[in-house]
């Protein structure tokens, strides 16, 4: 997803107990972020994506709920389940499945499968002291939802993006834009402009903002104009909380929230948890 407050790359507490200090503040910031309007929260955690691959045979694993609300509709996934792997250097596997809702305001309301969505992350620029790190993140929604009931497309969707970051002490920035293909009577193509700035307020603490364009995605539809807030919590070494809530600045959307828990770890994470052997009795 995104750069974030760098979990793989240092060590949990060792001294195990006092990590959990930490859960109680983090469930406070999320309580905050997800309650309270005023703050005009949004994304995974955020819409806009960065150029960075997972490290090389390390995971990400996401259980996440994100909603949405426009004037006529409540939307979202309570939850879905995401999946990144470093499969090579620089390249990223990806996979989203969702459970996904539909509540009209006038109308039935469904709940089931969603839209299955796969991808894969290349950075193929590396960041330098004058440069940025720059990468693409292909994705393709797959049509696993029910279209008639308002849990999927009904069609095959494409965005193709192009990331850039480039990291200034505890601040990086990253952003740029792609083209989405969305075919389907009444549907159109549509493109995305979006730039997030974040700082690391504490070791374990990284919060951000972002600002992104997004064209109509049906005929007659609004283009959408939105700000976000978010935040990164590590709770532990391989433990960690996001949350973000947003609304459109020009656009149809009054609201929208995401929450998340997130698993990283590396190859060596099972055998460090891997149950003892029982005891055989002594050698023969």
């Amino acid at each position: 997803m995104k750069q974030r407050c760098s979990p793989c790359s240092r060590e949990s507490n060792p001294q195990g107990g006092p990590e959990w200090h930490w859960i109680g503040g983090s469930l406070c910031w999320l309580a905050i972020l997800t309650f309270w309007p005023m703050m005009a929260l949004a994304g995974p955690p955020f819409v806009t994506d960065d150029p960075e691959p997972v490290k090389y045979q390390h995971w990400e694993f996401y259980v996440a709920s994100q909603t949405t609300q426009t004037a006529d509709d409540w939307s979202g996934t309570p939850p879905h389940f995401e999946l990144n792997y470093g499969v090579v250097p620089d390249v990223q596997l990806h996979l989203i499945a969702p459970l996904a809702y539909d509540a009209p305001a006038q109308g039935d309301r469904h709940y089931g499968y969603g839209d299955t969505e796969l991808g894969v992350k290349y950075r193929f620029i590396q960041e330098t002291d004058w440069s940025p790190q720059v990468g693409v993140f292909p994705l393709l929604e797959i049509p696993t939802g029910n279209s008639d009931e308002g849990l999927g497309s009904g069609h095959v969707q494409a965005f193709l993006p192009l990331w850039l970051q480039k990291g200034l002490g505890s601040w990086t920035f990253y952003g740029g834009g792609g083209y989405g293909i969305n075919p389907g009577a009444g549907n159109r193509d549509w493109t995305f402009l979006g730039a997030v700035a974040q700082v690391q307020v504490m070791e374990n603490i990284l919060i951000g903002a972002e600002l992104y364009h997004r064209t109509s995605t049906e005929v007659g539809a609004e283009a959408d104009t939105a700000f976000n807030l978010g935040t990164v919590i590590d709770v532990t070494h391989h433990h960690h909380l996001l949350a973000s809530a947003g609304c459109s600045i020009d656009g149809p959307t009054r609201f929208q929230a995401y929450i998340a828990y997130q698993l990283t770890f590396g190859p060596h994470f099972f055998s460090k948890h891997r149950a003892p052997a029982l005891w055989r009795g002594p050698p023969r």
